[in-house]
């Protein structure tokens, strides 16, 4: 039996004692072991998993998915306890990174990177393992490394940025990457926001994984920003792929999520913090 838990999301089931906040975080429970994909901001992971029952002082491995704030805060407090152990990613989960906005007229940077050092991360007991390529993580689990850019509609977030020397550039955010998880209903890929395009990761996968049926998606797919257009050429393409299930999560957004839900009705589901899916 294969259960995914989601201990981090911006909102969370209608159950006493769960906590929202802006992130994601995903507990994964398989017979080959326990694995934590992301760990939020901080805020909710281990009140969440100790009001759920879960102890991650048990984690097998934890896996993340980029290198932002709301994905990473967590590492300290999911570390505490569980280490030593491996934390696998994207070399660049490190680099300094910043989201544009304006506020009456004026430019503002905000920080928006990993809050928590290489070097901190192996004094808590971190034992970074980095990956760039599609990467086999345990028995039926992989991380999908760094995925190439194919589609026309799904473009780069120009409000996410970072510094190269001394210099704001638009963040090709290379360290974007998803778990991908076989089953036997098929494979379920859980994303952490997509910033490299939710259908560009799905075809990777496809591409390493030819003879594997895609079951179910869950998680962040970052089709907030994109215009109606986008969005709507992001789900013909999403309907090619037929998969059963769609749970979405963090950076989706409203208007994306309801047309998400009028395209796949019965299929579509939330995500949310303390939701558990059983396969």
């Amino acid at each position: 039996m294969t259960n995914i838990t989601i201990l981090c999301e911006n909102t969370a089931i209608p159950a006493k004692g769960i906590l929202g906040e802006h992130g994601f975080a995903a507990y994964i429970e398989v017979r080959a072991g326990r694995y934590l994909f992301d760990t939020g901001q901080g805020h909710t992971l281990t009140h969440n998993a100790t009001t759920l029952g879960i102890d991650l002082s048990r984690l097998n491995k934890i896996m993340l998915s980029h290198g932002h704030f709301d994905h990473t805060g967590g590492l300290a407090q999911a570390l505490n306890g569980c280490a030593p152990v491996e934390v696998h990613a994207h070399p660049d989960i490190f680099l300094e990174r910043f989201a544009v906005s304006k506020i009456r007229g004026k430019q503002m940077l905000r920080a928006i990177h990993n809050p928590v050092s290489a070097a901190k991360l192996r004094r808590f007991g971190a034992k970074l393992v980095f990956n760039t390529e599609f990467t086999q993580i345990d028995r039926n689990l992989y991380l999908t490394g760094e995925i190439p850019s194919k589609t026309v509609f799904e473009m780069p977030d120009t409000r996410l940025v970072l510094k190269k020397n001394g210099k704001l550039v638009l963040d090709p955010l290379k360290d974007d990457q998803s778990a991908v998880l076989k089953t036997r209903k098929g494979l379920v890929v859980i994303f952490g926001c997509a910033h490299a395009g939710m259908i560009n990761t799905l075809e990777h996968i496809r591409q390493h994984l030819p003879n594997e049926k895609i079951h179910m998606i869950i998680g962040g797919t970052h089709l907030g920003f994109l215009s109606d257009e986008q969005v709507a050429e992001s789900i013909d393409c999403l309907k090619l792929f037929a998969i059963e299930k769609i749970g979405v999560s963090h950076c989706t957004g409203g208007r994306a999520a309801l047309a998400l839900m009028n395209a796949f009705r019965e299929k579509f589901f939330f995500a949310n913090a303390g939701s558990t899916i059983t396969l």
